[in-house]
């Protein structure tokens, strides 16, 4: 009779990552070591088999690592956890990549995935993000770039993280797309990154071109240059290089240059934004190329936009694209939309404004008819658009540098994708939610009691409330009740409010739209945030909750309803 064989002592330590993958699986893994003096090793086994081993010396900073796993079966990754220290790792196929995302083996503590079940919002599988980059549909999908730091919830050297939809709302999760410099992510010391940019389509080609901002802190003379790169596979972009090395010669130009937004203007040829500062003011520089790939050629034309209120210290993530016609026809309507950063609005309070501007682009000079706050509750930032198939469509980041810092923790998502809809007949810009949101309706939970006056309990997080109002009939409130927050949506004579009181005891914006008299309102709830959508997105007002719970009832307080309708909603 034989004896069970006795595990080592450094057999019992080990720890082991196990998945079953297909043939030609692609392993992405970011390890790190403890010690600087000891390696970190990864050993792999496939079958029960040993086949291979990954090493990593830096001891600061996690390192990536690519390992092919040419035959199917259980995989499993061992590491000592006193020499070894693992982010993330996972794993996927190139042939299949794009309609069945990555599967993730592995995520830290300090970077996993938020506790969220059930939200409808995007957010990243790991990790930190921020603004959305290069929002298109590419090859017949829609794709989400976004700002991305893999190895935490706090803000550092950035990234592109990825991911891919057929409607906007669900999502799979990609590859990492673009990575900084080997030298940017050698340490984790927020020395700068691939910061924001945009995609455009390859000619003859499922491909993209991307444009990105290179930012580093201590570059002389150059902080932040443009840079492109290319993607044939739409899984990971080539190699970078520079495109525009250095800012026009404007004086009181600051080093902020940021953002490049590439797009097809009306006369035919590519056009770039970026976002800077000139004195005293926030400003949108114009470039335009006449190379039809956008690869090269690049010459600045004029400063497109100015924005000296609300001392605004630099204009970020600007965009630009036509509403209601062709862009060549000289009637079509445009919306210039910029993030004014370090803004303050003083009399509410509110940091950080996102200005539409609508007006007419005649392919080098921006000729605005008139102006309104993208989102007056302002956690709608760095928002980007582009044309579907002939309508505009964005989303934003669902948070508000107000309230992140580069040293909190900070998890957040998306906001719900956008039309941008030109209305003639009322001269306005709506922002209302894509068409096709309703397939998240999964139950109607009530029609008659929340009309009523009566409180309505909400099983989960995830809600639409739908409200008819009787406007005739003075003023309307609904509270949304929450465990630690008191969140309220009011209309008066002055206008709509979002109420937003934690217990913190900072002081709290005036999110106030004034003048709003909606007659319809839509609010979508979920785990983290409130959207409103007032009279068809006429009014939005999009609000990020401070952590994990959920709003568990509402009740209108006053206010004449016509009709009051809830939905549960789920992916």
């Amino acid at each position: 009779m034989s004896m069970p064989e006795q595990k080592t002592a450094d057999e019992t330590r080990l720890r082991k990552l196990r998945g079953t993958v297909p043939v030609n699986a692609v392993l992405h893994v970011w390890l790190k070591a403890i010690h600087p003096h000891a390696p970190a090793e990864i050993q792999l086994s496939l079958n029960g088999q040993l086949f291979g081993n990954i090493f990593a010396q830096n001891a600061e900073e996690y390192e990536f690592r690519m390992f092919f796993v040419p035959h199917g079966g259980e995989l499993e990754c061992s590491y000592d956890p006193e020499t070894t220290t693992i982010s993330v790792a996972y794993w996927f196929t190139d042939a299949k990549v794009l309609e069945e995302g990555i599967t993730v083996l592995r995520t830290h503590a300090a970077n996993a995935p938020a506790p969220a079940p059930g939200s409808y919002h995007f957010r990243p599988p790991f990790g930190w993000m921020n603004d959305p980059n290069g929002f298109g549909r590419f090859n017949g999908s829609a794709h989400l770039f976004y700002q991305h730091y893999s190895h935490g919830l706090t803000w550092n050297t950035m990234h592109w993280g990825h991911a891919v939809s057929e409607d906007f709302l669900h999502w799979r999760h990609l590859p990492i797309f673009l990575f900084p410099s080997e030298d940017l992510t050698h340490r984790p010391d927020k020395r700068g990154g691939a910061f924001s940019g945009s995609a455009i389509p390859l000619e003859n080609s499922a491909g993209i071109r991307v444009f990105f901002t290179e930012s580093v802190v201590e570059r002389d003379p150059e902080r932040e240059i443009q840079m492109v790169a290319t993607s044939q596979s739409l899984i990971f972009a080539g190699a970078a290089k520079p495109l525009i090395d250095e800012r026009p010669e404007l004086e009181g130009l600051t080093l902020d240059f940021r953002d490049p937004y590439v797009f097809r203007g009306p006369d035919g040829y590519w056009k770039m934004l970026l976002g800077s500062r000139q004195g005293e003011e926030g400003v949108v520089l114009l470039y335009q190329t006449a190379d039809l790939t956008a690869a090269s050629g690049w010459e600045f034309v004029e400063i497109l936009h100015r924005e000296g209120r609300f001392n605004t210290q630099v204009v970020e993530c600007p965009c630009l694209l036509p509403l209601d016609g062709p862009a060549g026809d000289p009637q079509t309507h445009w919306v210039l939309v910029c993030g004014l950063m370090h803004s303050h609005h003083e009399e509410t309070g509110r940091k950080n404004l996102t200005m539409a501007t609508v007006g007419h682009f005649d392919g080098k000079h921006f000729t605005p008819q008139f102006e309104q706050e993208l989102d007056f509750a302002t956690d709608n930032y760095a928002f980007q658009a582009f044309l579907d198939q002939g309508r505009p469509v964005g989303i934003g980041w669902l948070a508000n540098w107000a309230d992140a810092a580069p040293e909190i923790d900070f998890p957040t998502a998306m906001t719900l994708p956008r039309n941008l809809v030109y209305d003639a007949a009322d001269n306005t810009l709506l922002t209302p939610p894509i068409e096709g949101v309703e397939v998240l309706r999964d139950a109607l939970i009530d029609e008659t009691a929340l009309a009523a006056g009566e409180p309505v309990m909400l099983e989960k997080g995830q809600a639409e409330i739908v409200i008819e109002l009787d406007r005739n009939d003075g003023p309307f409130e609904i509270d949304l009740y929450h465990n630690n927050i008191e969140i309220t949506v009011k209309i008066d004579a002055e206008g709509m409010r979002l109420l937003y009181m934690d217990d913190s005891k900072s002081p709290t914006p005036d999110y106030f739209a004034p003048g709003a008299n909606p007659s319809h309102l839509r609010l979508f709830l979920d785990i983290g945030s409130v959207e409103v959508f007032a009279d068809n997105g006429r009014w939005a007002g999009t609000k990020r909750i401070a952590g994990f719970d959920p709003i568990h009832s509402l009740r209108i307080r006053e206010g004449a309803i016509k009709s009051a309708r809830v939905w549960s909603l789920a992916l």
